[in-house]
Order: C-alpha cells, then structure tokens, then sequence
C-alpha cells in the first residue's frame, strides 16, 4: 500500500496509528499523552485484518488520566503491549539511522529488542540483566559509603554473571540468526558483504569479583554485555565510522527485510511492513529493488509526498489530505 499526500498531512500520523493499534505503543514516543488531539481528551485506533485466513479485530483505547485499553477479539487484555505478542509490526522512520551511526546503546536497544521478537521466551533477558546490574550498582554506592560490607556483593556478582551469560548467547544467536538474511537484503540493495558482528562475552563472578576496587571508586559496574557493542559493516568497513548516510539507510532497510523474513519462517506469518519516507534518499534502481522485494514480502504501507515514488504499481494507494478544522482524511485513489 502507498500512503502519498502533501507534507504535513497526517501521512505518518497514519502509520503511527497502526503502530499503535497492531502493538500497543508508538514507535515515536512512550508518552501516551502525545498520541491525543489536542483539545481532546482520548483517542482510539480500531483495526480489522486477517491472519493465516482467521479474522482480526484489535483496538486500542487511551484517554488523559486514565491510560491506556486494548482488546484483541472483543477480549480485554491487560496491557496494550501484548498486543505485540499476537501481532507483529516492523517499521522504520528515518530516525532509524540512529540503529547505525548512533552509539552503542543505540544497537543494544535495537538488537535485544530483536531477540524478543525472535525469542519471546527470552524477551525479558535485558531488563532482568539491567536491573541486576542496578542492584549490583546500588550495592557498590552501599559498600563506598560503608553502609555495607563487601561480602553484600557476592551475590549480585552471581547474578550479573548468570544473566549476562544468558544475555550473550542470546544475542550471539540472534545475530547468527539475522546474518544470512541481513546479507542477502543488503546485497540486493547494493551493499556488498554486509556482515553483523558481536564478540561479547559476560563477566565470571570472579572476574566481577577482581575488579571491585575499581568499580567502588566508579560507583558502576565496568565490565560486562551492558557496555558491548554490536557492529554493521560492508567489506569489512564499520559503516556507523565510515558509511555514508546512504548506505547507512541500505543497512537499516536490510536489517528490517531480513527480521521480517526470519520471522516469517518461525511464525508462519508475515509482519506487517510500516515504512516511512524511505524512498527519498534511494536512487531508482534501489527503489525499485525495494518495491520488489516489498512485493514479496507481503503487507507493507509505505509512505511519500510523490505517487511516482514507488516503482510500478502499488496493490492499493490511499491519499491523505488536511480538512479545514486541521485534521487528516485518507480515501483510496
């Protein structure tokens, strides 16, 4: 589907709303007051599809003050987010680049939250694995002000060790996982022998042990997978130094084309493609590249101010357009 109109007509509005009714969050902010009109005090987003044949109905509830209510089915759920276990929903917006030319914080986020796509039942393993981290820190701040002994450590020792092991082998998998495909997408798109690289490993107990003294006068914990850093390069290149913002973009699509297909194989459904104002900086051979393999790739909604941004014909095109009272309306073309 292309989703074409004048800027600042409500083009990504409207793929935002599917964010939020197909996961039960905004990929722009998690400040649900920001996803209500102004001068309104709620807003809703009610979706109808179909999966592998079976009909699906979700909607989503925020209203100021009192938060926010999904429901799958006609069934209430008792978080928004679980919505995403039953849905799954790639996007990307151009802040996506921050996925390789931001820092390493950047790519952890983005590849845990990777792994629990891929792997639900290890979703959970980053948060588990920081708050351990928080509560060995907290300790350290405890033993420095000599609110505690140094044997009150220990333990959290242990639990670093034990949840960031846990933590590196399932991002070792999850890059094992994405390679291949990653590499096929981005090669399709012109960037040749694309690679993921993770060489991290978690901390012993004895090692976090050794180095105590130094982590006291720091008052964190310096060695373990919350400092590692996850590498997307081309030809050996690491394209976070020395990509251009073009190929930066090429490794970004190829990372979400490669997931959506990994996904596809563990699932047995496709994800719902959201893409947003991803043609602009592509060259016509790319953008018909991607148009192809969009095609292939089962529902996707790409957005653009130009009808002749997207090569050959789109299976549905819908034109988003402002009333006079500010808001957006989209009709079929």
């Amino acid at each position: 589907m292309l989703v074409t109109g004048p800027n600042g007509a409500g083009k990504t509005n409207l793929l935002e709303s599917l964010h939020v009714g197909t996961q039960g969050f905004s990929p722009r902010t998690r400040a649900d007051a920001q996803l209500v009109r102004f001068g309104r005090e709620a807003a809703r987003v009610a979706l109808r599809g179909d999966r592998a044949g079976v009909a699906v109905q979700l909607e989503v509830t925020l209203e100021l003050g009192s938060g926010k209510r999904a429901t799958l089915n006609g069934a209430r759920l008792r978080a928004a987010e679980q919505l995403r276990q039953e849905v799954t929903t790639l996007v990307f917006t151009p802040d996506r680049l921050v996925v390789v030319k931001g820092g390493p914080a950047a790519r952890r986020a983005y590849f845990d939250r990777v792994l629990g796509r891929l792997a639900p039942a290890r979703a959970g393993l980053s948060a588990e694995y920081g708050a351990a981290v928080g509560q060995r820190n907290a300790a350290l701040r405890r033993v420095s002000q000599g609110l505690s002994s140094r044997e009150a450590l220990g333990p959290w020792n242990d639990q670093v060790s034990r949840l960031g092991t846990a933590l590196v082998v399932a991002r070792h998998d999850t890059v094992a996982a994405l390679q291949p495909r990653f590499a096929e997408r981005a090669g399709e798109l012109g960037l040749p022998q694309a690679e993921l690289r993770y060489e991290g490993e978690a901390p012993t107990a004895q090692e976090l042990e050794e180095r105590v003294e130094r982590d006291l006068e720091r008052g964190t914990t310096g060695l373990g997978p919350h400092l590692d850093d996850l590498g997307v390069l081309s030809q050996g290149r690491d394209l976070r130094v020395f990509g251009s913002q073009g190929e930066q973009r090429l490794a970004v699509l190829a990372l979400l084309l490669g997931e959506a297909e990994v996904l596809e194989e563990r699932r047995g459904t496709r994800p719902l493609l959201l893409l947003d104002d991803v043609l602009s900086e592509l060259d016509p051979d790319r953008r018909r590249i991607l148009a192809d393999r969009l095609r292939a790739s089962g529902q996707a909604l790409v957005t653009s101010a130009s009808r002749n941004a997207l090569p050959g014909e789109a299976a549905q095109t819908v034109e988003v357009s402002q009333r006079g009272d500010g808001t957006s309306e989209a009709t079929a073309a």
